[in-house]
């Protein structure tokens, strides 16, 4: 008999982008409940451990967090499993790093380094707009947050710019064509274009069609797209690569130019 929630996670059941060493060990982090899906996440000890190696173990984390060094959308996170996800700021104060966590074109969470004026606001997601039983207008972000009175023009899909100290909306990106997205899921995912058309179907999923800087054009649900700017003005600064997937050969190509082959 099953008594709750499961406590543990092992690698091999780990999502893949988190790039953990399949014969390292046995056990990963499991993402404790919070704003980001678990296979949508990045805990705090991956972040600490994996990628930017301040800690060698997993109890090295779990002091680094104890000590309140790690601060995650401007707030102090003690848990070493705390899950961070897109869009999320990460904040060490007494290495002076900060880091908003963006995907690159394989879908890959990057610690993309941020200047100070940047990390004071993220963009997020607008999931749902209701009423509550008090009258009170919401909308609800992706990172959980509930948006009391926002600006009547707010729908779904659409994107507000929030200041992370006050937790208040300021600007508003539309969900509409000639935006620039970003794909957060899906094969895509970490691909960086404008919108292009969308094409409606009532009962299934919406497919959006993106196009990169390049001409290259795909297609999405449009739940998979997160709206980051409009024209060719990205709200946040983007990682290398600029959202533009390349194929296998131009890698190859380019690989063998920098003469790593």
């Amino acid at each position: 008999m099953v008594r709750g929630p499961k406590k543990h996670l092992k690698r091999l059941n780990a999502p893949r982008h988190w790039n953990m060493a399949k014969m390292a060990g046995v056990w990963a982090p499991k993402p404790s409940a919070g704003p980001h899906k678990q296979r949508e996440c990045l805990p705090v000890a991956i972040i600490l451990r994996e990628r930017l190696k301040y800690a060698l173990t997993g109890k090295e984390c779990q002091q680094i967090c104890m000590e309140r060094c790690v601060k995650i959308d401007g707030k102090v996170r003690t848990d070493f499993n705390y899950p961070a996800g897109f869009m999320d700021t990460v904040e060490l104060e007494k290495s002076g790093d900060r880091f908003r966590l963006l995907y690159d074109t394989k879908g890959r969470f990057v610690l993309h380094r941020i200047e100070k004026a940047e990390a004071q606001y993220k963009l997020c997601r607008i999931q749902k707009v209701y009423v509550t039983a008090k009258k009170v207008p919401v909308a609800v972000t992706h990172d959980g947050r509930t948006l009391r009175y926002p600006d009547p023009d707010v729908k779904v899909n659409d994107t507000v710019k929030v200041d992370i100290a006050t937790g208040k909306m300021s600007d508003i990106f539309k969900f509409e064509m000639g935006a620039m997205i970003m794909v957060t899921k899906g094969h895509n995912a970490g691909r960086v274009g404008q919108l292009v058309h969308l094409e409606k179907h009532d009962g299934s999923f919406s497919i959006v069609t993106v196009k990169d800087k390049k001409g290259n054009s795909f297609a999405t649900r449009q739940s998979n797209v997160f709206v980051i700017g409009s024209g060719d003005h990205p709200q946040v600064t983007l990682p290398k690569g600029r959202g533009i997937k390349k194929t296998i050969i131009q890698e190859r190509t380019e690989a063998e130019a920098r003469g790593e082959l």
